[in-house]
């Protein structure tokens, strides 16, 4: 490879590990044309399933700031290249490697972190990113359910009681003149101010009687 194809090479790798939020390193050795674009398909939504020489996988993790996996790079190298679900690809490399036995998971990379073979397969063992956001659907709803019917309780036993309230006030009238029941109110709390004052009456009545005159006697 001349150098400037082999720039290039290195180039695009390195651009594919960057846009990559994980990557697998798999051995392909055994499998054949039509295996490989099964594969392809099996991944597809998740991950590029892309076929890298060695010496350029080495230069391309370097440039991009990756660990140094030399120690994987041995054999047949292909990589898949995780832009979606590093679960959903974990998972789709384990499932087609038991169709498949020849196709071996040396190690990854995930959010820049080396990872090894049997981490790789925990990682498959995981549940899935739609099916963890759908169990956190569920207890958010069930949650917000539960709030619910605490705040609409309250109002719904107030409800009933007026009902029951109508319901009695219809069958008898004399419930709706009935005193309403007040709580005690403490000694400390009544009003010190006097009532107000009748004026008393005067104790003789004035004597309205016209005064006695010298006429007529």
């Amino acid at each position: 490879m001349v150098s400037a194809e082999k720039t290039a090479a290195v180039a695009e790798v390195t651009d594919a590990f960057r846009d990559s939020s994980a990557a697998v390193l798999t051995e392909y050795r055994g499998l054949t044309v039509a295996q490989l674009k099964e594969l392809r398909r099996t991944l597809a939504g998740n991950a590029t399933y892309a076929v890298v020489k060695n010496t350029l996988t080495k230069i391309a993790m370097r440039d991009a700031g990756l660990p140094d996996l030399t120690d994987r790079l041995t054999g047949p190298t292909a990589i898949a290249f995780v832009q979606g679900d590093p679960v959903a690809v974990a998972k789709g490399l384990r499932d087609f490697g038991r169709t498949y036995p020849l196709l071996v998971v040396k190690g990854g990379i995930l959010d820049g972190r080396p990872l090894s073979a049997e981490e790789v397969r925990t990682l498959a063992d995981l549940e899935s990113r739609e099916v963890l956001l759908s169990r956190m659907a569920g207890a958010l709803t069930a949650s917000l359910s539960r709030a619910a019917a605490l705040f609409n309780a309250p109002l719904t036993q107030v409800a009933r009681l007026a009902a029951a309230l109508v319901t009695k006030a219809t069958e008898d009238p004399s419930v709706l003149a009935a005193p309403v029941p007040l709580p005690d109110t403490p000694a400390e709390s009544v009003s010190e101010e006097p009532a107000a004052l009748t004026p008393a009456e005067p104790e003789t009545a004035p004597d309205t009687r016209p005064e006695a005159t010298d006429a007529g006697v």
